[in-house]
């Protein structure tokens, strides 16, 4: 009979890989992207299949925990955290396949003034530190590193945001670069939502650390923070 305590450390470090490997699913969707390596790209669609059988493994473990062990309190509050923690990730990987099947079957040369304008390597740098703080987060139990992803999280709506006047600006000035300014932007709302994927993943490691539910907390002025 394994002990809940080693059931438990089994169960965090499966999360840990499950991070590292959203990290790097992300980290070479990024390079796949900017050098339209299609091998690469190929690659981060191959290893989808290993993200989706992590999931379904963590989530399986995850259930066997809670019934064998009915685990109260901070036990408790850890297994919750994590399922939520673990079908987060599952998604980054999923926006991180959906970024590498454009460079697969959309053949669009980016100019790089376009993407300098656009913010998109600012887009994916924030991400990726975002991704790097949460693992910090999670490997420490650390609720300081995990709230910094909620400043860095309003970069990447206020590039998203922006992004709607400049492909008006830039259609209206050359109608010919549509398709280039159509896939970054597709680019940059996955990359967006990833942000927000971090965001729920922050506040689970804060209500697993210290009990406080973030999700429905509402922001200056009176608007709810999304989910």
């Amino acid at each position: 009979m394994i002990s809940l305590d080693q059931n438990r450390e089994a169960l965090n470090s499966a999360g840990l890989e499950m991070l590292e490997l959203c990290k790097k699913q992300l980290e070479n969707a990024q390079e796949a992207f900017f050098n339209h390596d299609s091998d690469l790209a190929e690659e981060v669609m191959h290893t989808e299949n290993r993200v989706n059988a992590l999931d379904l493994k963590i989530d399986r473990d995850c259930e066997r925990f809670i019934a064998l062990h009915n685990p109260v309190a901070g036990d408790l509050r850890f297994v919750l955290a994590l399922r939520k923690i673990n079908f987060d990730l599952e998604r980054v990987g999923d926006h991180a396949y959906g970024i590498s099947n454009y460079i697969v079957k959309i053949d669009t040369k980016i100019e790089p003034r376009l993407l300098e304008r656009m913010r998109v390597q600012e887009m994916f740098t924030t991400g990726l530190s975002m991704l790097e703080d949460i693992t910090l987060a999670y490997t420490n139990s650390d609720t300081k590193v995990a709230r910094k992803v909620f400043k860095k999280d309003k970069i990447l709506n206020e590039i998203n945001m922006r992004s709607f006047e400049i492909i008006s600006e830039e259609v209206k000035a050359n109608p010919q670069v549509i398709d280039q300014v159509m896939l970054l932007f597709s680019v940059i709302k996955k990359v967006e939502r990833i942000g927000d994927l971090i965001t729920n993943i922050a506040e689970e490691i804060i209500f697993f650390r210290e009990a406080e539910v973030l999700k429905h907390r509402k922001k200056k002025g009176g608007k709810k923070k999304d989910s």
